[in-house]
């Protein structure tokens, strides 16, 4: 495609746009929801959490040195499963879970930032800052993989940095004790399936990796930097999780946590550094949520574009003008604000983990089925991390069905509307060209 350069992205800059994308949703949004299921040592399931992600991350690093591409996941399924439903559809799921995603970090963008403000503010501003956040990072997308990549590399040390440096001073404030949090008020108590389910919400915090090998072919010496820049970028966020979930646990109860769940760790901030450290924690959350926005929508439109040029999804104009990746580019925004505005962050949370986890069993199976000789994989490690998320996701969909039943329902109906539409676009394309 005319709009991919090659050796466009450095080592540095993939690795800016994986931890980019990660460690945004990942810690601000989703660290109440991890303590919520996963009780007093919610901190040690991210590491639980790397590990699955470690599993399943062989399989993108072998099949990126194989076929590097800026279609990335397309590109993979059309390599597994060929040009039809499953393809199609299983891209569509990781195309939907990365725009839900998208606006994840957007309400959580919303959310810290209203934490500044004194006293209960209107409903209305958190989905509205959301918005706001999308429509700059659309601005900053239509400026060039060099701008892009500059912006969030320089910014994700940022925002590491900063996050390090609260962490850091938490545990010092604590005296770097390392016990788990105290329950307090009425926490509620852990059950073995609850604890696993707690590990889809952190995969959920690690797959941003799959950002770097949606921009495969741009990337310098791809089959060399691709599987580094997943590696690099998935132990950095592992670390970053770790110290900051451990600082957030010795600085606040378990039921403070949860009732804080979606600012959590402004929250935690309070009793160590009083309001400065409130206002410095929101400072790194919009940071890090504004990179996590421009690095997501960069690699989904790219995957959509992809997608629409392979003719596996449907595409239309409604006459703008620019390239196919311009008009992917203004569909991803368009409906990540939407779910912006029509979701809470529990539930866009856990719609996309469900959509991510089976498209990414599809990938372990085509994969293990179709390709592990062509790409060199062990069929173990693959089997393993199929088995991995099996195991998550039925202890998922299981804790959901008992508190929120619609969550399954919604992401059943999306499931069953992606492959039913799919195959009907694709059986009426191939008649028309017939």
């Amino acid at each position: 495609m005319e709009d991919y350069k090659k050796n466009s992205i450095t080592l540095i800059g993939a690795i800016g746009l994986g931890t980019g994308v990660m460690i945004s949703a990942g810690i601000f949004a989703l660290l109440g929801q991890v303590a919520e299921l996963a009780g007093v040592w919610f901190p040690l399931i991210f590491i639980v959490g790397g590990i699955v992600t470690g599993f399943s991350a062989y399989s993108y690093v072998k099949m990126s040195n194989e076929y590097p591409s800026a279609g990335g996941i397309g590109m993979f399924l059309v390599k597994a499963y060929g040009k039809g439903t499953i393809t199609a559809s299983a891209a569509m799921m990781m195309a939907i879970s990365m725009v839900i995603n998208q606006s994840l970090v957007a309400r959580t963008f919303g959310t810290y930032t209203l934490q500044i403000f004194d006293g209960n503010q209107p409903d209305f501003l958190v989905p509205l800052l959301g918005v706001g956040l999308l429509a700059i990072a659309f601005l900053i997308n239509i400026s060039g993989n060099s701008f892009i990549q500059t912006f969030t590399s320089i910014v994700s040390l940022l925002k590491i940095v900063g996050l390090m440096i609260f962490a850091i001073g938490g545990l010092w404030v604590a005296g770097f004790s390392f016990t788990p949090a105290e329950g307090g008020g009425n926490a509620p108590d852990a059950s073995i399936a609850s604890i696993i389910a707690a590990v889809a919400l952190t995969i959920l915090s690690f797959k941003g990796f799959t950002t770097i090998t949606n921009s495969g072919s741009e990337i310098v010496e791809p089959k060399k930097n691709v599987g580094r820049a997943i590696v690099f970028s998935i132990l950095i966020s592992l670390v970053v999780y770790l110290i900051l979930a451990w600082a957030v646990s010795t600085n606040l109860p378990l039921s403070q946590i949860i009732e804080a769940k979606n600012y959590s760790l402004a929250e935690a901030a309070r009793p160590a550094f009083g309001d400065y450290g409130v206002w410095f924690t929101v400072a790194i959350a919009i940071i890090a949520t504004i990179s996590g926005i421009i690095a997501s929508v960069f690699a989904v439109s790219r995957m959509l574009a992809m997608l629409t040029d392979m003719k596996l999804i449907p595409h239309s104009h409604f006459g703008m003008p620019g390239s196919i990746q311009k008009h992917t580019l203004v569909y991803t925004i368009v409906l990540a604000m939407v779910l912006t505005v029509v979701f809470d962050l529990s539930r866009i949370a856990s719609v996309g983990a469900i959509l991510y986890l089976v498209m990414d069993m599809i990938i372990h199976w085509g994969v293990f089925k179709k390709l592990r000789g062509k790409v060199k994989a062990n069929k173990g490690i693959v089997l393993t991390a199929l088995l991995l998320d099996a195991v998550v996701l039925g202890a998922f969909l299981w804790v959901k069905a008992i508190n929120d039943l619609l969550i399954v329902g919604v992401s059943i109906v999306f499931i069953i509307a992606i492959f039913a539409g799919e195959h009907f676009f694709l059986k009426k394309a191939a008649n028309e060209e017939e």
